[in-house]
């Protein structure tokens, strides 16, 4: 048995979890609903084969001045029974009716840490997975770039949590709490809640990315929303691929017990050094499909200045990286300037002043980049 879990700890656990998540949860894994009171209480029993293995008093008043006290418990009580430690057992309960989004960084760790940097760089990268994966769910049309629905804003704001981390080399836990259960349709037929529907999205995905990174299929374009495919969602994968010491990026799939389990090919995707080395491809293809050349006028400061001799000799190929904004996003795009407005440029750099160009945009050889007929505005 478990030693006693510290008040502190199920202080935590209460405020992770609520009556309603316990009894799912008992529910859905042998307990026998004894009695209960409406809004007060219910007695559950768990049995056995050599007879009873648990019985416990889940109170459901979150009003009663000795409800903190009673509710923590009753926690004590599922740990003792089952032998979980606090993390288990929020995690248990909570798959209820949430599913679990487990990213196991696979690298070389000395001490079972990892940088800052990479675990505020993986934590904003999932985060832009979720919001992709959530935009395509909500709308497999969708551009990805402006405005969400109110649906996707509040399953980003409310519905998704970290969990607890879990050992084995370095995993995040994502999760995706389903609320309460839906009515059926007209059709007699349960609804799939939206937080389900994004997490089958999200893992279809996935899967979709690893596909095409080991093996490109340009039909594969045609029905992206269908495949759960976009170019946010592949990007947050290649962030998350870049420290040089990652073997893998190890990605699975707890199901809420609550609601059918979504029909996939598989709910682990592991992304080895085969599939990481294909991400930039798709990438590539995706944004190209989604966001096709158009005119643009980028304001920015300019972050870098390239000459490159031609072939010949004789002349040289003069271009700069402006530091700028695509679509909401801080990004680098690389404009050829010539002659005075190279100079120009030049001058900018120096006094660190914006300027503003304009050409066509496009993503090329994994990059951003003005083409086309390039202007440069000197009114600033």
């Amino acid at each position: 048995m478990v030693k006693d879990i510290p008040v502190g700890d199920l202080h935590d656990i209460a405020l992770a979890l609520s009556p309603p998540a316990v009894s799912q949860y008992l529910a859905a894994h042998d307990w026998e609903l004894e009695a209960r009171v409406q809004d007060v209480k219910e007695i559950w029993r768990l049995p056995g084969e050599d007879g009873l293995l648990g019985r416990i008093m889940l109170p459901l008043a979150t009003d009663y001045v000795d409800f903190p006290r009673r509710f923590r418990e009753t926690m004590q009580a599922l740990a003792t029974i089952y032998d979980w430690d606090p993390a288990q057992l929020v995690e248990r309960i909570a798959a209820a009716r949430a599913d679990l989004f487990f990213v196991r960084l696979d690298q070389e760790m000395i001490d079972g840490t990892i940088p800052f940097r990479q675990a505020e760089t993986t934590l904003e990268a999932l985060f832009r997975m979720m919001k992709a994966a959530a935009t395509t769910a909500d709308d497999p049309t969708h551009s990805h770039r402006g405005r969400r629905s109110a649906t996707v804003t509040e399953f980003l704001e409310e519905n998704i949590r970290l969990g607890h981390t879990k050992r084995g080399s370095f995993v995040f836990t994502v999760v995706s709490r389903l609320g309460d259960v839906m009515p059926t349709e007209t059709t007699g037929l349960p609804q799939v809640p939206f937080p389900r529907a994004a997490m089958a999205t999200l893992a279809k995905g996935l899967q979709s990315t690893r596909t095409l990174a080991l093996r490109w299929d340009d039909r594969a374009l045609e029905r992206a929303g269908e495949l759960g495919l976009s170019a946010n969602l592949v990007e947050s994968v290649l962030e998350l691929t870049q420290p040089q010491d990652l073997r893998a990026l190890d990605l699975s799939f707890d199901w809420a017990a609550g609601e059918p389990a979504p029909v996939l090919e598989s709910s682990r995707i592991v992304i080895d050094r085969d599939a990481m080395a294909g991400l930039s491809r798709v990438r590539e293809r995706l944004v190209r499909n989604e966001e096709p050349p158009r005119h643009e006028a980028l304001l920015g400061v300019v972050r870098t200045l390239n000459r490159d001799d031609f072939a010949d000799g004789d002349e040289e190929a003069t271009s700069i990286v402006l530091s700028t904004h695509v679509d909401g996003r801080l990004r680098n795009v690389h404009v050829p300037l010539a002659g005075t407005d190279y100079e120009w440029a030049i001058a900018a750099h120096q006094s660190k002043r914006p300027i503003v160009v304009a050409g066509d945009l496009a993503f090329e050889r994994g990059a951003w980049r003005l083409t086309g007929e390039i202007t440069v505005d000197r009114r600033l």
